[in-house]
């Protein structure tokens, strides 16, 4: 069966991060697909940050604290990783009938909220949660569901992640507090934090962390040990942890050092 692109771009990854270079005829004759193909596949990662064309293959890109995909693009890469994510994170919603959330702009964020679609579509309404949510996609999955009671934060919309920032939604967050925040990010590092390349969607995670009793992350393991360029939360400003791969000893330690619980969702 073909590999979408999507997926084969996940495994040219995966090879680049094992090996430290790839070339094309190395990637044709693994996916079993043309050299054409590769090379395709090759300029999309390259144009998208991932990685750097070199003669007959790819190398690492040199690091930038701005790489930044765009929400589509981010929508099936390691779509199982997320949703192994998206449904180790139902365990941490509050109460139906009496709970309220905030939901970050995020692609695992949104996996969590196809499950919270499903498991309301049938409730009544005395089982209804409160979701706020500054994520446009979010908004749009939740809008139509009899049990969950939406508030959409309102700004200015970013067309790269769909996420809604500015002074509006930073207001509307400070007169706020919820039971739990789900919380997305470009990078987990075990000195810098939480981080992400954009500071008005920086200042709407602070926000949205500050705005909720207990903030869980939800981040799959290519975040892991990165850092982007605007922190917007230290380790220890979140409780929970949820991603896909051990962390590495030394952020797995400032994790502990900051009373951080981490959840290791498998991938089915």
């Amino acid at each position: 069966m073909a590999l979408l692109a999507p997926e084969r771009h996940d495994r040219i990854l995966a090879h680049l991060r094992t090996h430290g270079t790839v070339t094309v005829q190395q990637i044709a004759e693994d996916l079993s697909v043309t050299r054409e193909t590769v090379r395709r596949d090759l300029d999309h990662l390259e144009n998208a940050g991932a990685l750097r064309r070199v003669h007959g293959g790819a190398v690492p890109a040199s690091p930038s604290s701005r790489t930044e995909t765009s929400w589509r693009d981010r929508q099936a890469s390691r779509a199982a990783q997320k949703q192994a994510i998206a449904r180790a994170a139902v365990d941490f919603l509050p109460p139906a009938g009496t709970g309220s959330l905030m939901m970050d702009a995020g692609t695992s964020t949104e996996a969590l909220a196809d499950l919270i679609a499903a498991e309301s579509r049938d409730a009544g309404p005395a089982e209804s949660r409160v979701v706020i949510t500054n994520a446009v996609p979010i908004a749009q999955k939740l809008s139509d569901v009899t049990a969950v009671d939406l508030e959409i934060l309102g700004g200015q919309v970013r067309g790269l992640t769909g996420a809604v920032v500015g002074d509006r939604a930073l207001e509307t967050l400070a007169g706020r507090q919820a039971d739990v925040a789900f919380i997305g990010t470009n990078g987990i590092d075990a000195e810098f934090g939480l981080s992400t390349p954009d500071a008005a969607e920086a200042a709407m995670k602070a926000a949205l962390i500050r705005a909720a009793r207990t903030s869980v992350l939800l981040a799959d393991s290519s975040k892991l040990g990165r850092s982007t360029l605007v922190r917007f939360a230290q380790l220890k400003e979140i409780s929970v942890l949820i991603t896909d791969a051990e962390p590495d000893p030394g952020l797995q330690d400032a994790l502990d050092a900051a009373d951080v619980t981490v959840v290791v969702a498998v991938p089915r």
